[in-house]
């Protein structure tokens, strides 16, 4: 049977060194971490998410600041925003709430972001630093930071020697997390909706990572026994089991009979899912040493 990996302890262990890298910046230099979270209508999910990333913010020690927009904001009016936020001093990494409403376009708002605090790794700056394999001035992605972490947990940071395949090949997920496998010095395979006997292409990788959203698509066949299996999935499905129209979480791999096969992997939830906030309370830590001319800490 697998060993299972817990994201929530391996984030409640990045959150303990943040708070504590978030203090010794404060005594040392006389600065607050600042993360201004940006949020624009009132989609219900969207709130609750922001008001963790907020509580965890204040919990790190950091300045929290949310700014909650109307529905109907303009283009123009967040762009501003942003701007300002940009020349803000005491803002070390700004984080707009995605999706946006329709009527507002995400793209030039994400490129509206400083790179230095693009915390959620989104800008093509910090896109293009990964993809050239420069991952100590850039600011990473934080679900593929966070994925890569729990690897490392397993692996070391050493990847030599290993197959990875990465089946997803999205720009929030699937490319960055094959360039950090790549960095750390895998041998990766991108794989994704018009691979050829996916299956079979699987079934050879000693990381195996599905981000691809459709829920348990990845069966016990499809790992080879001992790998390490990476889950980035978050589907609803219906459980009957549990009453009438009630749901239930499931990842993008058939946990229970993947668990028999794999050497260790990521349940769905408390997996990957808690590295995110996590890693995002990371790079505002990272962000506000680098601001202050110090040697960033590593996490």
């Amino acid at each position: 049977m697998a060993v299972v990996i817990d994201g929530k302890e391996a984030a409640a262990s990045v959150i303990a060194a943040v708070t504590e890298a978030s203090a010794s910046l404060e005594k040392e230099a006389g600065v607050k971490p600042g993360l201004a979270v940006v949020i624009v209508g009132d989609d219900p999910a969207s709130h609750a998410y922001v008001n963790s990333k907020s509580k965890m913010a204040k919990q790190c020690g950091f300045n929290s600041i949310q700014h909650s927009l109307p529905e109907d904001t303009s283009q123009e009016k967040l762009e501003q925003l942003v701007a300002e936020l940009n020349a803000d001093p005491s803002i070390h990494g700004i984080l707009v709430q995605l999706p946006l409403p329709k009527h507002l376009n995400a793209e030039p708002v994400i490129l509206s972001v400083s790179p230095e605090k693009d915390v959620d790794g989104l800008h093509v700056v910090n896109a293009g630093k990964i993809a050239t394999g420069d991952l100590e001035t850039g600011l990473i992605s934080c679900t593929p930071a966070g994925a890569m972490l729990l690897v490392n947990r397993i692996h070391g940071r050493d990847l030599s020697g290993l197959n990875a395949v990465v089946i997803g090949r999205s720009n929030l997920f699937g490319k960055p997390m094959g360039l950090l496998l790549l960095a750390a010095n895998a041998t990766v395979t991108m794989a994704h909706s018009k691979t050829k006997d996916l299956a079979s292409v699987c079934s050879h990788a000693d990381i195996l990572v599905a981000a691809v959203g459709r829920p348990q698509m990845v069966k016990a066949d499809w790992v080879k026994p001992g790998a390490t299996v990476i889950d980035v999935g978050i589907n609803r499905v219906a459980a009957p089991d549990k009453g009438e129209g009630k749901t239930r979480l499931v990842g993008d791999v058939a946990y229970a009979e993947a668990a028999e096969v794999a050497g260790a992997i990521t349940p769905v939830p408390g997996g990957v899912g808690p590295m995110t906030i996590a890693m995002l309370m990371a790079n505002t830590v990272i962000a506000a040493y680098r601001r202050a001319g110090k040697t960033a800490p590593r996490f």
